[in-house]
């Protein structure tokens, strides 16, 4: 669809481009193909009645016609160009688009070829335990306060660039971003929980971090990176829905290379 709105655009300058007003020194102008100057005469191709005429050279405004032709060849290029820069900007963002599998989850390209983030599992800590996250089961019931954790103090997946860019395929509408975990023990806290008993409301603390994010189609596949460099540390690309205790966690860190 992409490629023949561009074509079509194309066509429509080319076309534009063919037709040239030869001005006349009354004000008025002849619509033409093309025009010739002959001496003490000029002949032209008219649009409107397709044929061949000539008429007088001393009633045509030759500078007034030749600086607009000027111009819009001038305009015509200048259109050229930006057709030809959405064609290779569209190309390439089909290209990069094609490189992401369509399942659901966080990739990155290493050498032009799309690597997974592994999914995280998660736990929930309260002051009765430990409990496995499962996106599909409902809030747990806890009391008070709670924290959301992942075991380790260090994500496996590093990154030695502190502005890394991520894809990721959404499972379903959600929100979605990256968030720094903090290490605490053997554990890293993706988010502190807090649950209130009367309403059953569940309130999701988490250091956000801030981004860039840019829709790459229309079934949720997004490309993300931070917009300032992040320093040395645990992060987590997420998808969650607010208040559901639901969020899937993709970990990984930032480490710069000695």
């Amino acid at each position: 669809m992409r490629r023949s709105l561009l074509a079509f655009f194309a066509l429509a300058l080319a076309a534009w481009a063919a037709n040239v007003k030869l001005y006349l020194k009354d004000g008025t102008f002849q619509l033409v193909r093309e025009y010739q100057v002959q001496t003490d005469r000029v002949r032209f191709y008219s649009i409107e009645r397709s044929s061949w005429e000539e008429i007088p050279l001393t009633m045509v405004d030759l500078d007034k016609t030749t600086s607009e032709a000027k111009q819009r060849q001038q305009q015509l290029e200048s259109d050229a160009k930006v057709l030809t820069e959405e064609d290779h900007a569209a190309r390439e963002l089909e290209k990069e688009v094609m490189r992401i599998p369509q399942d659901a989850g966080t990739y990155w390209l290493e050498d032009g070829k799309a690597k997974s983030l592994k999914l995280a599992e998660s736990t929930i800590h309260t002051n009765k335990g430990r409990s496995i996250l499962k996106a599909i089961s409902p809030v747990p019931l806890i009391t008070g306060k709670a924290t959301l954790e992942l075991d380790g103090q260090h994500s496996l997946a590093i990154f030695t660039n502190p502005e890394p860019e991520f894809y990721i395929q959404l499972s379903e509408t959600q929100r979605f971003g990256i968030i720094k975990l903090t290490t605490k023990g053997q554990v890293r806290i993706v988010e502190n929980l807090t649950y209130i008993p009367v309403t059953k409301d569940v309130v999701e603390e988490r250091e956000i971090i801030p981004i860039f994010q840019k829709e790459l189609t229309t079934d949720g596949l997004y490309k993300i990176w931070p917009r300032e460099p992040m320093p040395e540390g645990e992060y987590a690309v997420v998808e969650f829905t607010d208040g559901k205790v639901n969020i899937r966690v993709w970990d990984f860190a930032i480490k710069p290379a000695k």
